[in-house]
């Protein structure tokens, strides 16, 4: 079984959306940043449109990952012999992936509805129009959903692989 690259026992993939999870977040915040406090709303777009990709493509291959593992619980606990978690640890574990799932699940169909109103609703060229109040309202939901997505994903782990 493939290892992660992170020095925790973890597969390549969780590794790898470990990164973007800790990555995504400062670049969402830069992103608002740039449309409230530079009017930069085509840099906004992109980056918007960028992480959306990135994540879809992240998330997509993690999925693979996870079948190919046959499940995260074979991930954590690669060597039935010598489990890393006994039943109780694990089910601890389990409990905070479902917190985790939560918002995990939320994030794609909330983020994904404002990104395809944002496209269908605004003028090309980029300005604030009719959609905007709703926009940021549906914006500022998706980037709550998606830093709590963040911070119970690294919770989680931080809990299977390095507690």
């Amino acid at each position: 079984m493939q290892s992660g690259f992170l020095g925790n026992d973890s597969s390549f993939m969780l590794d790898f959306v470990v990164c973007a999870l800790v990555l995504i977040v400062p670049i969402l915040l830069y992103s608002l940043w740039l449309v409230k406090f530079k009017q930069n709303y085509a840099l906004h777009r992109i980056l918007q449109l960028s992480l959306g990709v990135v994540l879809l493509v992240a998330v997509g291959l993690f999925e693979i990952d996870m079948r190919l593992h046959g499940g995260w619980q074979n991930i954590i606990n690669k060597n039935p012999e010598a489990p890393r978690l006994n039943l109780e640890q694990l089910a601890f574990v389990k409990q905070v992936l479902y917190v985790h799932l939560v918002f995990a699940v939320s994030t794609p169909f909330l983020w994904g509805t404002t990104i395809y109103l944002a496209l269908k609703k605004f003028p090309s060229p980029i300005q604030p129009g009719e959609h905007s109040k709703r926009h940021k309202l549906l914006g500022w939901l998706s980037t709550i959903d998606l830093t709590l997505t963040s911070v119970t994903g690294l919770i989680f782990y931080y809990v299977a692989f390095m507690s």
